[in-house]
């Protein structure tokens, strides 16, 4: 294993230790990035449920942007992400950020700060 692996792996327990911890009764808001593609999804944990979720591979975003992996398309899809959430979260139950891992600057800042502007809270 890499010396890059295992930082992220200590930083994902890290994360999925304090999730467990702060996120009892809230719905998740889980963060996935690639090379070439950002998606998400927010889950319900004690339904076990994904509620709703957002990708750069919807046919409505790759019209709008032409490489899935940039900032660009991180603010897209956390644009789409907050109206879907806000369509779907109708209780107003708290949402939880889970970046899983990945450090909270770039393309995963710019994801969150696009699904706040929309409206979610977290």
């Amino acid at each position: 294993m890499s010396r890059f692996d295992e930082k992220f792996q200590k930083r994902a327990s890290r994360c999925g230790y304090a999730l467990k911890i702060k996120a009892r009764g809230k719905l998740r808001l889980s963060v996935f990035r690639s090379e070439r593609n950002i998606s998400a999804q927010l889950i319900d944990d004690e339904k076990q449920v994904t509620l709703c979720a957002a990708s750069s591979l919807e046919k409505s975003v790759r019209d709008r942007i032409k490489n899935g992996g940039n900032v660009d398309a991180a603010k897209i899809v956390g644009k789409l992400m907050g109206e879907k959430i806000l369509k779907v979260n109708v209780d107003n139950k708290p949402v939880v950020f889970d970046k899983s891992g990945y450090r909270y600057h770039g393309r995963v800042k710019c994801f969150a700060d696009a699904v706040r502007e929309a409206g979610v809270k977290f």
